[in-house]
């Protein structure tokens, strides 16, 4: 089974193509009239535009000619640039295009059943968290017989001036398609999650580790059917479009078509002086001002390769336009990668993207309201949505996605296209449950930028615990709908955090509401006992508040360890302590190595503290060798932490 389905304006296609079909008629779509309001918003498009259907543009006509990737595709007199992009890179991979296109053979002319053509075709386009199926009739805006919009040089197919027409009708007007970058194309054509990666932050050609592993992950990327595109940046509009010394475009759009990791043989390895090649093979869509430095087709390391070398190795071209680089000159010569990951299937039965649709809201109870504006607005920033999620291990990549529902359909009541929004990332105690209230003692892991843009993104390297995510439009105040997405290659159980404090329940009112609320973070335990010098003491805490606990990772190898472990208890009274325990993990038996017994008063100093380490019995039991530093914090208001 696959996800649900959407039905864009409840149009049914097989339901209006047999009724098309029964009365000999070709369909013309009332939901989307050929006429100028499909086109624009508010202005008039020069010369006189004539709505045609394929046939009569050209003989012939066919939805796909051959393989949907071997063409060339033109932006057209009005076209959008972002938009052939975005076609060329969904050709790549016949997992997205399918999906995109379905049941295209069904879809596509017969000339032997053209009793069976009755001008309608079906899309589907992944739209704000749901995929949605678009019906639209075959009717193109035209002048003096050409194409306004985008087509193929290979004159009879129309895949993508359709596919291009039904997108224009989930946003409303072809207008509407202005201002969509590549990436937001390709999303809504996929579902893919971006990540955009910035070549000359990561100093890739200079830190070797780093490029090789960029290298991996994009190959992982492209082998599990993802979609890459990259480009070149372009100071100024005057400077789109010219040609680097090595016969790149600025400001234009590459999709990469193949990456491989390549053994060569012994013959191969004296003439390139390597034991292994990383090539990655990357397409222009306009077909021209391909790469002319190394590997390139005139190059002398192409022409050092036989033919059954290249057929050998896989360094093959199947496409005009496409050329192949080492990742060194790639690397080197881009500016900006846009990686495009396949979540849609889970990971060895694991589920390994998280989303969630919620709502910045506004309400006169601060304790409702949920618009509470960026990090700068420090009295208010707080009052947003809240979303923790847990990272079970440490060094996994997290790629965090936030964006707005978009904006353009309402763009003919003078709307914004997008608000600014971004969010910002905090870790926080290992056991909390109830919204954030104040940022006393939790680490500000990350941040978005703030951007009015549809989406933003942030994509760290996260140590193991909890994470609060908390998405924001730059304003207070304003009402909005948003798309939290996480992934991981592990399961991160995203969830929102609603209530504010425990909920009053017979249960609780039978053994004590809370009255107290007390965070504690232990930054380190320091000079810890060993029994003999050369033994291994792997340190761990246990910090306990009556019959809950919190247990921080193994610290290895270390009697000066580092933990910012962080915990939250409501409790019912100060006379239930908190008690702070040091382990050593063994294989066998795990060692006590002393504890710290806290009252934790609301009325205690809230200042780094430091503590001798004691045996079990108490604040009076004897001391032991080493100590903690602490943070603790109390508050007889729960809604204070």
């Amino acid at each position: 089974m696959g996800p649900p389905l959407k039905l864009f304006k409840n149009q049914k296609y097989q339901e209006l193509k047999q009724e098309c079909i029964k009365d000999g008629r070709l369909f013309c779509d009332p939901t989307f009239l050929p006429e100028n309001d499909s086109l624009f918003y508010n202005r008039l498009l020069p010369g006189k535009v004539v709505w045609k259907r394929p046939q009569d543009i050209c003989d012939d006509p066919r939805l796909i000619v051959g393989n949907i990737s071997n063409h060339q595709l033109i932006q057209g007199r009005l076209g959008h640039k972002p938009m052939v992009s975005a076609f060329s890179c969904l050709a790549v991979q016949e997992s997205h295009w399918t999906k995109t296109i379905p049941n295209h053979k069904e879809q596509e002319w017969d000339p032997r059943k053209l009793d069976k053509y009755a001008g309608i075709f079906r899309f589907r386009f992944w739209h704000f968290g749901e995929w949605t199926e678009v019906v639209i009739d075959d009717l193109l805006p035209t002048i003096n017989g050409d194409l306004v919009f985008s087509f193929s040089t290979s004159m009879n197919e129309f895949w993508n001036a359709l596919l291009e027409k039904a997108y224009a009708k989930l946003l409303g007007c072809y207008e509407a398609l202005d201002g969509l970058t590549t990436t937001d194309i390709i999303v809504d054509f996929t579902g893919t999650l971006a990540e955009t990666v910035d070549m000359q932050k990561g100093r890739y050609t200079e830190l070797v580790e780093e490029k090789y592993k960029l290298f991996g992950e994009l190959y992982k990327t492209f082998t599990k059917g993802g979609l890459i595109c990259c480009s070149i940046e372009s100071p100024n509009q005057e400077e789109q479009e010219v040609e680097t010394d090595w016969g790149l475009l600025k400001g234009h759009t590459y999709t990469m078509t193949d990456i491989r990791k390549i053994r060569l043989g012994e013959r191969l390895v004296e003439v390139f002086s390597t034991e292994k090649l990383y090539m990655v093979r990357l397409r222009n869509p306009l077909g021209r001002q391909e790469w002319s430095g190394p590997w390139s087709e005139i190059s002398e390391e192409w022409q050092q390769l036989t033919v059954a070398d290249r057929k050998n190795l896989g360094l093959v071209m199947s496409d005009d336009g496409e050329f192949w680089m080492s990742l060194e000159d790639f690397c080197r010569n881009f500016h900006e990668l846009n990686v495009c990951r396949n979540v849609n299937n889970p990971i060895f039965g694991r589920k390994a993207l998280e989303s969630v649709v919620g709502c910045w809201t506004v309400d006169d109870d601060p304790l409702m309201n949920r618009s509470g504006g960026c990090y700068n607005n420090r009295d208010t920033f707080l009052q947003n949505p809240q979303y923790i999620f847990t990272v079970p291990e440490d060094g996994h990549k997290v790629i965090m996605s936030l964006q707005q529902k978009d904006l353009r359909t309402y763009r003919r009541m003078g709307r914004p296209d997008n608000y600014i929004i971004g969010f910002e990332l905090f870790k926080v105690e290992m056991n909390r449950k109830f919204r954030l209230h104040h940022l006393y003692i939790q680490e500000r892991a990350g941040t978005s930028t703030y951007i009015d843009t549809r989406t933003v993104f942030l994509s760290k390297y996260l140590k193991k615990g909890n994470y609060v995510l908390v998405p924001t439009m730059f304003q207070h105040g304003r009402t909005s709908e948003f798309l939290l997405r996480i992934f991981s290659e592990v399961p991160v159980q995203l969830r929102e955090l609603t209530l504010d404090m425990p909920k009053m329940s017979c249960w609780n009112l039978a053994r004590g509401y809370p009255k107290v609320v007390t965070q504690i973070t232990v930054h380190s335990a320091e000079g810890l006992e060993k029994k003999y010098a050369n033994e291994t003491v792997n340190p761990y805490l246990i910090i306990k508040c009556g019959k809950e606990e919190v247990r921080s990772p193994v610290q290895k190898n270390t009697v000066h360890a580092i933990f910012d472990t962080q915990a939250i208890f409501y409790r019912r009274t100060t006379d239930i302590p908190i008690i702070v325990q040091v382990w050593n993990s063994r294989k066998f038996c795990d060692q006590f190595l002393g504890q710290v017994t806290l009252d934790a008063d609301p009325s205690d100093c809230r200042d780094l503290k430091s503590l001798y380490l004691r045996k079990k019995g108490g604040p009076t039991a004897k001391v032991k060798q080493g100590h903690i530093s602490f943070k603790v914090i109390s508050s007889d208001d729960l809604t204070e932490l």
